[in-house]
């Protein structure tokens, strides 16, 4: 059963940025787009485990801070030519208030 959990609210994510989420799942991190929208990856990077949360968000993607790897926020996977992927959590914004389904 899954339950969503209230993490943040949307103005204490930076566009462009993100914010970190510790959870029994491991660290999660929150991104946010230049437009708004809200995706959830888990806080690593599939080619050597680069903590995405500290890496340049550009449309729907994320650059890994260690290689700049290219991972979309939309399903967690490595772009061309790169290969791999990391999870993907369900986020919504409702309200103002940001929540994750863990």
């Amino acid at each position: 059963m899954s339950q969503w959990t209230k993490i943040t609210t949307l103005s204490e994510i930076p566009k462009l940025g993100s914010r970190v989420v510790r959870s029994a799942k491991g660290d999660i991190a929150v991104f946010r787009t230049d437009d708004d929208r809200v995706f959830a990856l888990h806080d690593s990077c599939p080619h050597k485990k680069g903590p995405l949360s500290q890496g340049i968000v550009y449309g729907d993607k994320v650059a890994c801070p260690l290689h700049s790897w290219q991972i979309s926020l939309v399903d967690g996977h490595a772009q061309d030519p790169d290969e791999g992927q990391t999870a993907c959590f369900s986020v919504k914004v409702e309200d103002g208030m940001v929540y994750l389904e863990l």
